[in-house]
């Protein structure tokens, strides 16, 4: 059966919001701040449960050393379909607004434009592990790759990419964020957290009521 949620007998289901861009943009700040306005649910990928973290680890880490591709893609795919059956979904269901920091976008960018695999099949192992469940908006915060690497602490094994590897994934973005312009909210991540946030918010207005009302 697929996973993703009917509407709650109580009225309509919860919104899943989703904040993607590249390395040091600001998304775990500002995912963060957003769910605590909103009162909504906070998560990330890879992550959001016990397996995911463990992959989550394990991705990230250096010592890994060099991954396939299509490995490191089945790896996301795996710890996101755990992440939607276990978190994402019951949320939903429940009318509760989710707050992801990164989903399947992140695949597209980083497996699909920076990693070189086919984008129908990157989109097509997305598809499958969420059950076709998609973001009902993603917030891109846009960051100049020079703004972005001086805010890079101790580099994971992403981190530590080639920077054309990184203008890649950033071009990638900024596609995916042009071809779905209804779903996308493009945001300048340059400024103090508290200007991002407002921008943020700003942002939202058509999607989220209190945000509209501001």
């Amino acid at each position: 059966m697929s996973p993703v949620p009917a509407t709650p007998v109580s009225g309509r289901r919860g919104l899943l919001i989703a904040f993607e861009g590249g390395e040091a943009c600001g998304k775990s700040t500002q995912a963060r701040l957003l769910a605590e306005r909103l009162g909504a649910l906070l998560t990330r990928e890879p992550g959001g449960t016990p397996v995911g973290e463990r992959v989550r680890a394990l991705l990230l880490d250096p010592g890994s050393g060099p991954l396939d591709p299509r490995a490191e893609a089945l790896l996301l795919a795996a710890a996101r379909a755990q992440h939607v059956a276990q978190v994402v979904v019951p949320a939903l269901t429940a009318g509760r607004t989710v707050v992801t920091d990164r989903f399947s976008h992140s695949s597209l960018a980083y497996q699909g434009h920076g990693r070189g695999l086919p984008l129908d099949e990157v989109r097509a192992l997305s598809e499958w592990a969420t059950g076709g469940l998609w973001p009902d908006a993603v917030v891109l915060l846009d960051l100049a790759a020079g703004e972005a690497e001086s805010r890079r602490g101790r580099p994971d094994r992403f981190e530590s990419e080639d920077p054309e590897f990184h203008r890649r994934v950033e071009a990638g973005f900024r596609a995916l964020a042009a071809g779905e312009t209804d779903r996308w909210r493009v945001v300048d991540a340059s400024g103090t957290v508290g200007e991002v946030a407002d921008k943020v918010w700003a942002a939202l207005g058509g999607l989220v009521p209190e945000a509209s009302a501001s």
